[in-house]
């Protein structure tokens, strides 16, 4: 039994004691985990996966929407939900790199249903991040596991989202944006380029590669010729900049690696995917995934699987900036903080 000889060395001991449990409570509380809402509202993922099942089955474009709208979330101040609170033009949603994100309302629906059985349990960071997982299981990509336990960021501006990737950045700086955040080259070839596998883009995106192309204008050399009268076509100069094409109009609704084969062969339809290979590293990771999908063998070891890859660069960008513990909020509507 301790024998404390006075009341300074009591308290100071007392001090330690307090100091190192409170330690072991942060460290636990800031580990995101598997299985997170188990106890405390067990339904949890099967209500996001429900929603997001529905959602697909009226609109199969919803899948590109939420895969999108987890990646824009946390990049600016983290996978906090901060894009969801509505805050007008001054919101983090308005911000020019967040033109076209949407799925707000599905996020909205689940975290309805979820606020009828477990009110105040599971963040709106988390549906977001489930949202994303499930619908990419839906376009027979990978199902993964998600860590959850994520809180609600409380803020949300405009400002902060100012550098976000854009689609007509050069290589060099969109490898910089994804390494200032913690992300490696093989993720910016997964998750950018990879991640338009499915979904569309609006022809505002695609006047500056195709009319206006730096340096020199005109048209960016990287187009296959015969894809380029098929994009002009579809995207004329000064025509309407919200008329959708698909990033992949090979196999625009699955989950697969025949983008990469596009990109290799001048078949890119927006200009950071083309970018990819303006780089030798990002280039030579690309191409590994071309020659696992046609089924080349490697000298340098086994090839690489695009759709188990993928999984784990998810999993990675869902731990950026992630509030725990006592951070943050569990908001109660995901538009607005509580």
């Amino acid at each position: 039994m301790l024998n404390f000889k006075s009341p300074k060395a009591l308290v100071f001991a007392l001090i330690i004691i307090y100091n190192l449990l409170a330690a072991r409570t942060v460290s636990s509380q800031g580990q995101l985990q598997v299985g997170f809402y188990s106890k405390t509202c067990p339904n949890a993922e099967s209500i996001v996966s429900s929603v997001t099942q529905k959602t697909f089955e009226r609109d199969p474009g919803s899948a590109a929407v939420l895969l999108r709208l987890q990646f824009h979330d946390c990049y600016v101040e983290g996978c906090d939900a901060s894009i969801l609170i509505d805050k007008g033009e001054e919101g983090e949603r308005k911000a020019s790199g967040n033109l076209g994100v949407g799925g707000f309302e599905i996020i909205a629906e689940a975290k309805a249903k979820l606020e009828g059985i477990c009110p105040g349990v599971v963040s709106c960071a988390d549906i977001v991040a489930l949202a994303a997982r499930d619908a990419v299981a839906l376009v027979k990509g990978p199902f993964y596991e998600v860590p959850t336990g994520r809180r609600d960021g409380k803020v949300s501006s405009k400002s902060l989202a100012d550098n976000l990737p854009e689609v007509d950045d050069s290589i060099q700086l969109l490898k910089s944006k994804f390494r200032q955040k913690g992300l490696s080259d093989r993720d910016l070839v997964l998750l950018s380029g990879g991640g338009h596998t499915i979904g569309l883009t609006a022809c505002f995106f695609m006047q500056v590669r195709l009319y206006n192309f730096t340096p020199g204008g005109g048209s960016d050399p990287a187009i296959n010729p015969e894809f380029l009268k098929q994009l002009k076509s579809k995207c004329p100069f000064q025509g309407d900049p919200n008329t959708r094409i698909p990033l992949d109009p090979v196999t625009d609704f699955i989950f697969d690696d025949q983008i990469f084969l596009n990109i290799k062969n001048g078949f890119a339809v927006i200009a950071s995917d083309a970018r990819l290979y303006d780089d030798e590293n990002t280039k030579q990771i690309l191409e590994s995934y071309v020659s696992s999908a046609v089924g080349n063998s490697s000298s340098s070891g086994p090839l690489p699987s695009f759709k188990a890859d993928f999984a784990k660069a998810m999993v990675k960008m869902g731990n950026l900036g992630v509030k725990t513990g006592s951070e943050g909020e569990i908001r109660r509507v995901c538009a607005a903080v509580n």
